[in-house]
């Protein structure tokens, strides 16, 4: 009559319900992304003080989508501008820490680097002469 067995209500969420939990799946961890990126932004945020970030903190538990649109809105041009100076700080750190690590490719302090070495014996003038032709090549 009108009963269903358990696989027919299974069969029926699969087929007209699944693309709808997708979408909202969707959705879901679209809000967590935004949510952790303006965590992140109000915590990189040096202008701001602790009580405006314990403000933002109570309201985006009170209010999650409201307070979380509003911030977008409100600090989303400085949020950009911190983005980009926390990156370009991070590769100005990596740089600097490639060169120190790969040390001078400038060819005479290389070979003077090389001299060193055979004067404190540590390689011998076969190597030096490799080291040197090799810095010049």
């Amino acid at each position: 009559m009108g009963s269903t067995t358990q696989k027919e209500g299974f069969e029926r969420m699969t087929n007209s319900g699944f693309l709808w939990n997708m979408v909202v799946f969707f959705f879901f961890i679209m809000y967590f992304m935004m949510l952790f990126q303006v965590i992140g932004d109000l915590f990189r945020d040096k202008e701001l003080g602790g009580f405006a970030k314990f403000l933002w903190c109570l309201f985006l538990l009170v209010a999650p989508f409201l307070s979380l649109f509003i911030y977008l809105i409100a600090r989303g041009d400085g949020m950009a501008k911190r983005t980009i100076a926390a990156q370009s700080e991070m590769q100005q750190q990596m740089d600097d820490y490639v060169k120190q690590t790969a040390g001078s490719t400038d060819p005479a302090a290389q070979i003077a680097n090389a001299k060193k070495l055979l004067d404190d014996g540590s390689i011998d003038q076969a190597e030096f002469d490799k080291l040197k032709a090799k810095a010049l090549a």
